[in-house]
């Protein structure tokens, strides 16, 4: 059976972490200019090449750690068939001989008639060579990061520009800048939360982008197009208006393999987070422990500004946190059922709301309102699956005329 959309891998030899071809084309507005594009030579390969004849086998990795409550690397494992070893980098024969470096750019895009999507783009970290017993062609499975990778390899200090007073998305930016991730691949918030002034200890960029982040209440992550997206606390909120889409075993988007969670893992009801400079702040809501027992979270070193600001972020973690539901953690769609629409099904990533809704053997019906926080996707040539990762809300809110978010006495205005 055919794949509902055009699978592609490309593979990109150049330097830098900007994705595409920027070699040197005449008269061309974004290709030919002088001092920007690079001129090539006949002896050289395409800087971007197409994978996709020889793939056999994809696999992509993407979400928020709903324990650590944070969002870590996408990873994508592409295996290529080598017929021609041309990915044995001691083959001198191979076009792509010298080439084959760590760190080299990797694109996965699904097309179909009316849309295309990227599944991930990143950077190969390890090429696995492979070459079976009694098999005439070896494999290599090129394993690859987001850039979160690189944000995590590369340390930085005094921050420039970094003074009290900037917002989280500006401070968010300057880091970015410090490390020289292109302005092109960015989509960052201002943020409503300030900062100190950097504190000019040595971490890694990840790491400090982190608390900024944490310090606003927001979300940093990396799209499947390469970009570094920051949402402020607000967009954060405002996502729960967006309606939902409907997955449910009697017209809506047909699913398998629901995997439910009815525990304490994820109840946080002591917050215990300070700022560089600043006095712890403890929020704490009794009714929670004594139902439940202590679950804590410790939070020190935060960049926020003032000890209110700090203040009001424990407040806000509690009240997303101090109570316990069941939940859907995960659910199985396959993109080769012909009720799924394939369109819908790309268009998804985090903060999309979905409306789930599951009938027991008994006629009861489960229905949960959660938004998508993780993907793990599997294509071969006869397979394209996906796995769904979903989560509660990450930031409670209340949302006026909102059937899910607007009731009162139940959600939670924000600050």
């Amino acid at each position: 059976m055919a794949l509902p959309a055009q699978i592609a891998v490309s593979f990109d030899f150049t330097n830098g972490a900007t994705f595409g071809y920027n070699g040197f084309v005449i008269g061309d507005a974004k290709y030919g200019i002088l001092g920007t594009n690079t001129l090539g030579d006949s002896s050289s390969p395409e800087p971007v090449i197409d994978l996709t004849p020889n793939v056999y086998e994809i696999s992509i990795t993407r979400g928020r750690n709903i324990q650590r409550d944070q969002y870590e690397a996408g990873q994508c494992t592409v295996r290529v068939l080598d017929p021609l070893s041309y990915f044995n980098p001691q083959n001198t024969a191979s076009p792509y001989y010298g080439k084959l470096v760590p760190l080299r750019k990797v694109r996965v895009s699904a097309t179909t008639a009316t849309t295309q999507k990227y599944l991930f783009s990143g950077y190969a970290i390890e090429y696995r060579y492979t070459y079976p017993v009694n098999q005439d062609t070896g494999y290599v499975d090129i394993v690859c990061q987001d850039a979160f990778r690189l944000f995590n390899m590369a340390n930085v200090n005094t921050i420039t520009d970094s003074g009290a007073g900037q917002t989280t998305g500006t401070r968010i930016g300057k880091i970015l800048n410090q490390v020289s991730f292109p302005t092109s691949m960015r989509t960052i918030a201002a943020g409503a939360n300030t900062c100190i002034a950097d504190p000019a200890t040595t971490r890694t960029s990840l790491a400090a982008i982190k608390n900024a982040e944490f310090s606003e209440t927001g979300a940093f992550y990396m799209d499947t197009s390469g970009t570094a997206v920051f949402k402020s606390r607000a967009q954060v909120m405002a996502s729960l208006a967006t309606a939902p889409t409907a997955f449910n075993q009697t017209g809506g988007i047909p699913y398998k393999n629901l995997k439910y969670a009815f525990d304490d893992k994820l109840i946080i009801n002591q917050a215990n987070l300070g700022r560089v400079g600043g006095t712890v702040q403890v929020v704490t809501n009794q009714t929670s422990v004594d139902k439940y027992f202590p679950h804590s979270v410790t939070q020190t070193d935060l960049v926020a500004e003032t000890d209110t600001i700090v203040s009001e972020i424990a407040k806000e973690y509690i009240s997303s946190r101090q109570e316990t539901t069941i939940r859907i953690d995960e659910m199985t769609v396959d993109l080769l059922d012909p009720a799924v629409p394939t369109d819908t099904m790309l268009g998804l990533d985090y903060f999309s709301n979905l409306l789930i809704t599951n009938i027991q053997p008994d006629g009861s019906t489960i229905v949960k309102n959660l938004q998508f926080q993780g993907v793990n996707w599997s294509i071969t040539p006869n397979k394209m699956t996906v796995n769904i990762t979903t989560l509660e809300p990450i930031a409670d809110g209340f949302i006026v005329g909102s059937s899910y978010y607007g009731i009162i006495g139940t959600n939670t205005l924000g600050y």
